[in-house]
């Protein structure tokens, strides 16, 4: 459980268990939560994340070697989407890491991939002058997201992507221009002995309490990867059309090698969005057809009737010939063709502020 158990229960929360973890799934309920973060501004506990901590003179080099970015370019007070991924180039995880002091970076992890981000750290981190700790712990985590979430926070000159120390409810907390629902938002990093008063300070400047099901649809609409269906270990960055977060220019890197090859001679399978003209919506798992031959073509990773578009979309992997937008597909949605239509990603881009 949460910090922050108790109160979601007051407030009438239905749970789920995810990742071991006792979750918020809904409050109200997943439509009118999910139209709160896109109208205003949603609440989210977020504490299952796992935080780990990279500290010591080779933290930069360390992060480097151990993920595809170049993390000891990020500026202090600076964060960036990366990923850790195995020696054949399939992603272990996608992360956020933040540089809070020159030798000193916090690494957000999926709940479910807390212990083998962990463990593969400290497995690269030989030969390096760093020490690597699961600080979880140490955190909760709570996010505000949508149009409205600046004006909740007050949080003054903090750009995208940034971190700093911040006053909240009397605390000391890290807050973070950063979020997983295509909307401006903030994460507040703080002590899970703040985290009720936290809440609580927040939830009375007006933003809607939120669960993990209106989470999953805002992602889905931002065409944000999730580890698990999009994202897993047979299924590299390049594939995921994330071939932005891979260096090349460094020497060296976990994957490397694999990834260059990849790079090189085109993936076999490659992440495209999908709209269909049916209100049945496709699901993970669904055969994707093409339409010429009726032979699978490829396999839905998520899909939702999307409630801000009012129709379904997905995100499928299919081969590259079947990727470019405008082609006409098919998903077996329970034994019926549906039609369905390759679309750019995102689905759904927040309206300039």
């Amino acid at each position: 459980m949460t910090p922050l158990f108790d109160v979601h229960r007051d407030l009438g929360a239905t749970f789920t268990s995810f990742a071991g973890w006792r979750m918020p799934l809904r409050y109200q309920g997943d439509l009118a939560e999910h139209h709160a973060v896109r109208r205003a501004a949603g609440l989210f506990d977020l504490s299952h994340m796992g935080q780990l901590e990279v500290t010591g003179a080779d933290a930069g080099r360390f992060l480097d070697y151990a993920l595809v970015g170049r993390l000891s370019a990020i500026e202090v007070g600076r964060a960036r989407y990366t990923m850790l991924c195995h020696d054949t180039g399939g992603v272990l995880d996608d992360l956020v890491v933040y540089r809070l002091a020159d030798r000193r970076y916090l690494v957000v992890a999926n709940a479910a991939n807390t212990a083998v981000v962990f463990a593969m750290l400290r497995e690269h981190a030989d030969g390096f002058h760093v020490t690597v700790r699961d600080t979880s712990a140490d955190w909760a985590l709570i996010a505000v997201q949508g149009p409205s979430a600046a004006s909740i926070l007050d949080p003054g000159p903090l750009r995208y992507y940034a971190i700093r120390p911040f006053p909240l409810a009397g605390r000391d907390v890290l807050l973070a221009r950063t979020g997983y629902t295509g909307e401006d938002g903030f994460e507040v990093y703080c002590r899970p002995d703040d985290a009720v008063a936290v809440w609580r300070a927040l939830l009375d400047r007006g933003p809607t309490p939120a669960g993990l099901a209106c989470r999953d649809t805002l992602r889905l609409e931002a065409g944000m990867a999730l580890y698990g269906h999009e994202l897993s270990v047979r299924r590299t960055p390049l594939q995921a059309g994330l071939a932005r977060l891979v260096d090349f220019s460094k020497r060296d890197f976990v994957g490397a090698a694999a990834l260059r090859r990849q790079r090189d001679s085109a993936p076999v399978e490659v992440l495209a969005g999908l709209v269909t003209g049916s209100r049945r919506a496709p699901r993970a798992g669904y055969q994707v057809l093409d339409p010429a031959t009726g032979a699978m073509a490829g396999t839905v990773t998520s899909g939702a009737l999307s409630p801000t578009l009012g129709h379904p979309v997905a995100m499928a992997y299919v081969p590259p010939a079947l990727a470019e937008p405008g082609t006409r597909l098919a998903v077996d949605v329970r034994g019926a063709s549906v039609d369905a239509t390759v679309v750019q990603l995102p689905f759904y881009v927040a309206p300039p502020k």
